[in-house]
């Protein structure tokens, strides 16, 4: 099966997305040390949980296609983490039956994202 294996977010202000992503969520971002070239590496997957490792770049191409979802552990929590960093919240949090909790938000660059508390029982 073809699989999400990276993701890039990006920025106007890479330092500004930077800190807003490390103090929402706790990322570990590094330089990705390419000459000439602004990208900014994220790790984010330990071995013991699932997910993928990404980027934040330069703004080049207007339009967002993709909207990823960060899953959380306290939605409202993170919520108020999103607002506290310089994020925006999209909408109100809803339920998705039988899967969890859901809200989507943007960051300090104008990107639109997700985050979902899973329930307990669910397995995606």
């Amino acid at each position: 099966m073809n699989r999400l294996v990276h993701f890039e977010i990006t920025a106007d202000d890479m330092a500004r997305a930077e800190k807003f992503y490390a103090d929402t969520f706790g990322w570990d971002i590094k330089d990705a040390g390419m000459k000439g070239t602004e990208y900014l590496l994220v790790g984010v997957d330990k071995p013991e949980a699932p997910g993928i490792n990404g980027a934040i770049m330069p703004k080049k191409y207007r339009d967002q296609a993709v909207i990823n979802t960060i899953g959380v552990n306290d939605l409202d929590d993170m919520m108020g983490k999103v607002k506290a960093a310089g994020g925006k919240l999209a909408d109100e949090a809803h339920d998705i039956p039988g899967v969890g909790r859901h809200v989507y938000a943007f960051d300090t660059e104008g990107n639109l994202f997700g985050m979902m508390q899973a329930n307990p029982d669910w397995r995606g």
